[in-house]
């Protein structure tokens, strides 16, 4: 045995992702998984939840890839019995359950990485400090916007997917909190507003074109504490899949991070330059931290404060607003099936340059608020 000892729960789905990278990393090594669902053809040992896998193999990493409402219950179980966590975003579902957790870190005192895996990429870091180094002057504001096309089978994946609330308790997944979340989460590191306390007020637009309760389309303004405005624009119900991005309008020049592909792109004066940058692996991270406690970790459960404040304000807001039939054109059949909101890239790129919510650039779902 020469890693440490790392066991993964919920290894279908994403969580795939995460056993193949822990089987690839020379100091870690896979020593048991816990799914409901079963362990595939993994030759570790599977069970059927996380306790029971606690009670009967020493770990010193859990992974955790699972619902959204079981992450803090999971976390805090993993953390009493002395493991460090890997936990998949969104951490909580609300503040009040991130108070929880945060106490049960310190109580612990045991590492907590949350998986924003843009928080670790050279892209974003170096653009994060050329924003608090000046270099683009002052800053206007910072956008994010995400053009995603889902499925049927997407919303059909699992009890939890789109639903705002399950089983009297809180989920909130939605495009802003779930499959577009490093949106926000990143362009509040470029803000330097990762705290709780960095952001000063949250206001949320949400709709849906599909038939769920939380958001598949919407716009959410940020103001954080520096008085920076942060604008959101997501649609999961585009024209085709595009890479999401995050615009930093500086007086002295405009930044584009795309963070899938780490790519940064630079506009000042005259001059644009492209560039790809390198990440750093997040439980590869956590396992050095582990080690020597002076490696910070890239992601810690504080540095989602921010973020989970926008949880908060997406979790409290009205219920998204249905979109009009005759502003969506249905594509496919069965679990491919999916809406396309009419002309939603061209409005999703306009309230991002003016920084603006749907309804005050007057996009034409946005009168569902007043029917």
């Amino acid at each position: 045995m020469t890693g440490k000892r790392v066991a993964v729960v919920g290894i279908h789905g994403h969580g795939a992702s995460h056993v193949r990278n822990v089987l690839r990393l020379p100091d870690a090594e896979l020593v048991a998984v816990a799914d409901p669902q079963g362990g595939g053809d993994l030759a570790v040992q599977v069970f059927p939840s996380l306790d029971e896998l606690l009670a009967a193999v020493e770990v010193d990493v859990v992974v955790i890839c699972t619902p959204i409402q079981t992450h803090v219950p999971l976390a805090e179980l993993a953390m009493r019995t002395g493991a460090d966590v890997l936990l998949e975003k969104p951490p909580t579902a609300s503040l009040a359950e991130f108070d929880q957790l945060s106490s049960v870190v310190a109580e612990t005192g045991r590492a907590l990485q949350v998986g924003f895996q843009a928080q670790a990429s050279e892209a974003t870091l170096g653009l994060a400090s050329m924003v608090a180094g000046g270099e683009l002057g002052e800053i206007r504001g910072i956008s994010a916007t995400g053009k995603w096309l889902r499925t049927a089978r997407y919303f059909q994946r699992a009890r939890w997917s789109g639903r705002r609330h399950l089983d009297g308790v809180d989920v909130v997944d939605g495009a802003v909190t779930n499959p577009l979340a490093h949106s926000a989460a990143a362009a509040l590191l470029l803000d330097g507003s990762t705290g709780v306390d960095d952001v000063r007020q949250v206001e949320t637009e949400l709709y849906r074109a599909n038939p769920i309760e939380s958001d598949d389309t919407s716009t959410v303004r940020i103001t954080t504490s520096r008085g920076t405005p942060i604008l959101i624009a997501v649609t999961l119900c585009a024209g085709e899949q595009l890479e999401p991005s995050v615009t930093v309008h500086g007086s002295e020049g405009r930044a584009v991070l795309r963070y899938t592909s780490d790519t940064l792109e630079l506009h000042q004066g005259d001059a644009r330059t492209v560039r790809t940058y390198e990440r750093a692996d997040l439980l590869e991270n956590l396992l050095a931290h582990r080690a020597d406690p002076s490696v910070p970790l890239y992601c810690p459960l504080a540095a989602t404060g921010g973020f989970t404040r926008v949880v908060e304000a997406v979790r409290t807001a009205a219920d998204p607003a249905e979109i009009p039939a005759d502003l969506i054109d249905w594509q496919g059949e069965g679990l491919d099936r999916h809406p396309i909101l009419r002309d939603v890239e061209p409005w999703i790129d306009r309230a991002a340059d003016e920084l603006a919510l749907f309804s005050e650039i007057g996009a034409p779902w946005s009168n569902a608020r007043r029917r």
